[in-house]
């Protein structure tokens, strides 16, 4: 649940810079505006999900492959994307301005972030946080009969 939360909050975060940047300096370049937005969404949820989703303990010896998953996750995401503006030409001058940012929203934005949050979250579980802090997520050793103990 925490990493869905994490996720969210990043996603909305994704959002605002992507179409910030949409909107400003890279009205042209609708990848360059994504990758941008997932990178810095990116950092933001390494640390959230460090200290609250999976509760690593030590010092940062996960950076490293986080930074890996990460940066193939952005792939990910902006693959559907790609695809639909640059193999399927759903951009102008081939359709108009609004079935092309439907197109960007859903292939950017939902479908990418979909499958990238699931590749995320099992590479991450994998990978990166395979430690937990002491007693976070772990269940009490069961107490033991009195018969077993002897």
């Amino acid at each position: 649940m925490k990493f869905l939360v994490v996720g969210g909050s990043c996603f909305l975060l994704t959002m605002v810079i992507n179409y910030g940047l949409r909107l400003t300096v890279c009205q042209s370049k609708p990848l360059v505006a994504l990758t941008v937005a997932n990178v810095v969404s990116t950092v933001a949820s390494y640390f959230l999900n460090r200290q609250w989703s999976f509760r690593s303990e030590g010092t940062h010896k996960e950076l490293i492959p986080f930074a890996v998953v990460s940066g193939i996750a952005i792939g990910v995401n902006d693959l559907p994307m790609t695809v639909s503006r640059y193999l399927l030409d759903l951009r102008t001058p081939y359709v108009s301005g609004f079935t092309q940012e439907v197109s960007d929203f859903l292939a950017g934005m939902i479908l990418g972030t979909l499958v990238a949050m699931a590749f995320r979250y099992w590479a991450m579980k994998k990978f990166v946080f395979t430690t937990q802090a002491s007693g976070a997520g772990q269940a009490e050793p069961a107490a033991q009969p009195a018969a077993e103990m002897r």
